[in-house]
């Protein structure tokens, strides 16, 4: 019986145990809370190694990577990111206009405040940490990243030293990266055993505690939402599959670990792992995969933006408003900025969209009312963050290879 879990499909493991915690929460419905704890130790099991695996893979990938083409790939990379985000704004907040979710709604009985938005010299202070230690045991992504890649950096100037005794010595301790890539690599090779178990835990509880009657009277915002990720697919995501020469089904299928288990924990960072994998066997070259992955999981939202067109239109029906045409074109404009700028924020989606309902003028407690299906919004954003991540590699590493 071992065996045969132990080898068949993770999707298939993970889409039973997903079917299997909806129809517990069907039948306890708050009272499944008590299976939260098995996904929340699937989240904090991937979260353990997603760290270290993002900080190897950077180093790994910038030590071998010629230091005249790692800018021409962030650049990129960037405006990848930029082209995407800003589109999935536009597309979140067209479907939004057809379908006019939020037009029988009314405010909850709530008040939120409004996060702070961070400025300039709070998110440069994020980068650039004071304390490399701190920086670890606080989890700061920004700040890890900008260390691995001043490491990356050095590490390559010492593996291309005349001197042969640094070079080799350069050497020795770019196996070591790799010997611990690898080790963190079988871990989570366990850790994939154990997740379906948390993918039940995950279902059953949130949608146990969320209840139906709210899903009922949001369905229209959440179906307007998945109509738009297909649009984003299907126009966005498929046709710059077509730029990077890559077979869609095929691309699919090669990938479909990494947006599955995205979109089963919600969690970019978790998926990040499992991302990196399928990329290398969607035939994406290593160095590529290694910088680009990490980078899109903390800078690319894809899902995040759309959510935020949709919300802002949703909003403005709850209110009775009507958006003129400047007002949707600053909304475009605003909500690509801000969804790039904080991605890798914690909360980063909750701070974008205050920040595009405070401009408006719209109420805070719109954020409360969303709040009710943010579990299943958030599932199909995240797989959208993911893949739209693997694609961008795949754009950067066939522009790679023409001027190869």
């Amino acid at each position: 019986m071992w065996h045969n879990y132990k080898n068949s499909s993770i999707i298939l493991k993970m889409t039973i145990a997903f079917i299997a915690g909806l129809a517990i929460a069907l039948v306890l419905g708050e009272n499944a809370k008590f299976l939260e704890p098995l996904g929340q130790i699937l989240i904090r099991l991937l979260k353990l190694i997603a760290i270290p695996i993002i900080f190897l893979t950077i180093i790994l990938s910038i030590s071998r990577i010629n230091l005249s083409s790692l800018g021409r790939m962030g650049g990129k990379l960037f405006l990848y990111y930029s082209i995407t985000t800003g589109l999935s704004v536009f597309i979140g907040v067209i479907v939004a206009l057809i379908i006019n979710p939020g037009q029988n709604l009314t405010l909850p009985k709530t008040s939120v405040d409004e996060p702070s938005i961070p400025n300039f010299s709070d998110v440069l202070y994020k980068i650039i940490p004071d304390n490399l230690i701190e920086a670890f045991t606080s989890g700061e992504l920004l700040s890890i990243l900008f260390i691995a890649i001043v490491i990356g950096i050095s590490m390559s100037i010492l593996l291309s030293s005349s001197d042969e005794n640094i070079q080799q010595k350069a050497e020795s301790l770019y196996s070591l990266f790799d010997i611990f890539n690898k080790l963190f690599n079988v871990i989570l090779n366990g850790i994939l055993l154990y997740a379906p178990i948390g993918v039940f835990g995950i279902s059953a509880s949130t949608f146990g505690s969320q209840g139906l009657d709210t899903f009922k009277s949001l369905l229209l915002f959440t179906l307007t939402f998945y109509i738009g990720i297909f649009i984003l697919w299907l126009l966005v995501y498929f046709s710059f599959l077509k730029l990077a020469d890559k077979s869609i089904f095929k691309f699919l299928k090669d990938t479909k670990e990494a947006y599955v288990t995205a979109f089963f924990t919600s969690s970019s960072i978790a998926s990040l792992p499992i991302a990196i994998n399928s990329a290398k066997k969607a035939d994406i070259s290593n160095e590529v995969v290694d910088f680009s992955i990490p980078l899109g999981t903390i800078f690319n939202s894809d899902g995040g933006a759309l959510r935020m067109g949709v919300s802002i239109v949703f909003a403005t029906n709850v209110m009775g408003l009507n958006l003129s045409l400047e007002n949707l074109l600053m909304i475009v404009i605003i909500g690509t900025l801000l969804s790039i700028g904080t991605a890798g924020i914690p909360a980063g989606g909750l701070i974008t969209l205050s920040a595009v309902l405070s401009l408006f003028g719209l109420p805070l407690e719109i954020v409360a009312l969303i709040a009710g299906v943010d579990a299943i919004i958030g599932m199909g954003g995240t797989a959208s963050n993911v893949l739209g991540d693997i694609i961008g590699a795949a754009v950067i590493d066939k522009k790679k290879k023409s001027y190869n």
